[in-house]
């Protein structure tokens, strides 16, 4: 009984972050494009609907990460606290240096890291969710390409269009709306990750654990969501009303989607997707270059494959021993890290040499 309310505390804690990571960036073009200044009023509207997306929509996503990914009969209250630990930790250390990381990844790879170490994956179930991963954020970038270049060519046309013509507080309203639609998709399909694990192995009802996970992370947007928020609003480009209108309706749509058939998505790669298709348009392709960007896209890449690795590694040292696993997991974990830090040694090496050598 204490294990099984250690992993609803973790669970709620996992909440918080989400709030703080997924739902934040969700208000991040609204904000970026000016039509809500206040940096509180931002994430609590983020706060209120997400609630709102979690408890009205979040059901289906709940049933893919509870019983989808591994076989439920795995579930027992130690094996929920290594999912949601390896998850949490993944996801705090991403928000305490301001990354918009995506839940969905580091708790799809938490349970794949126990299904690994138990040897039982739904494989066909896991291609079709990473399948959505790569297919939506695409998709967001294609489409808020397409609308950009549309939207350049009105404002370059009508010019009441822009920042300060008459339509400007009507514009507003609109990018604000579309961020809380996006905040109210983030909550249908990210609140699922914290909660499903606990209520896959039957400690919670999906309606109580929703109501709690939703709650959880309304807190955690308002408390810690405000790196994330300006890391997605100002760092990467500066947005018009209709380009951030245009960047918050498709993601919030394809999230949206993506809720009903139950796919657990990540919500700031289609974001973060759709502002770089706008940006793209707007700034030309070296907007790809910023090193915001590169920093983003290689959070993505680490992120699930670093909860996959601690949950592996937890569930050999605590639940199932295995000396040599375990072993090689560290090994694993020690060459990543050392390969990190002698590639920047020799960057900085490099630098030296070339600076010493400017005035020959």
């Amino acid at each position: 009984m204490i294990l099984e309310y250690i992993a609803i505390i973790v669970a709620l804690f996992f909440a918080m972050n989400i709030g703080a990571s997924g739902t934040a960036a969700s208000m991040g073009a609204p904000y970026g494009a000016g039509a809500i200044r206040s940096k509180r009023l931002a994430l609590l509207l983020v706060a209120i609907t997400a609630f709102l997306g979690a408890v009205l929509g979040g059901g289906e996503v709940v049933k893919t990460i509870g019983k989808g990914i591994i076989p439920m009969d795995l579930l027992d209250a130690k094996i929920v606290i290594i999912i949601l630990v390896g998850a949490t930790l993944t996801l705090f250390l991403a928000n305490i240096i301001g990354i918009p990381l995506s839940t969905s990844e580091v708790t799809v790879g938490s349970i794949v890291g126990v299904g690994a170490a138990f040897q039982a994956i739904y494989s066909e179930s896991l291609l079709y969710i990473v399948s959505f991963w790569v297919i939506i954020p695409i998709a967001s970038f294609m489409i808020t390409y397409v609308l950009g270049y549309l939207i350049k060519l009105a404002e370059n046309r009508w010019s009441e269009l822009t920042e300060n013509g008459r339509w400007t507080k009507w514009l507003s309203v609109l990018l604000v709306f579309g961020g809380c639609l996006e905040a109210f998709s983030a909550g249908m399909n990210n609140v699922a990750n914290s909660i499903g694990p606990i209520v896959g192995a039957g400690m919670i009802s999906s309606s109580n654990g929703l109501l709690l996970g939703a709650l959880f992370t309304s807190i955690g947007a308002i408390l810690l969501g405000g790196k994330v928020l300006e890391t997605n609003g100002k760092k990467i480009t500066k947005l018009s009303l209709l380009q951030g209108s245009a960047v918050s309706f498709t993601g919030g749509t394809l999230v949206i989607i993506a809720s009903v058939f139950g796919v657990p998505i990540p919500l700031t790669q289609v974001t973060t997707c759709g502002i770089l298709g706008v940006g793209a348009v707007k700034d030309g392709f070296a907007i790809m270059q910023k090193d915001v960007i590169k920093r983003i896209g290689m959070v993505w890449l680490v992120s699930p494959l670093a909860s996959l690795m601690v949950s592996y590694l937890l569930i050999h040292l605590f639940i199932d021993p295995n000396f040599y696993q375990v072993l090689v997991t560290i090994s694993t974990l020690i060459v990543g890290i050392g390969t990190i830090g002698l590639s920047k040694i020799v960057k900085k090496e490099t630098r030296v040499f070339v600076d010493k050598g400017a005035g020959i």
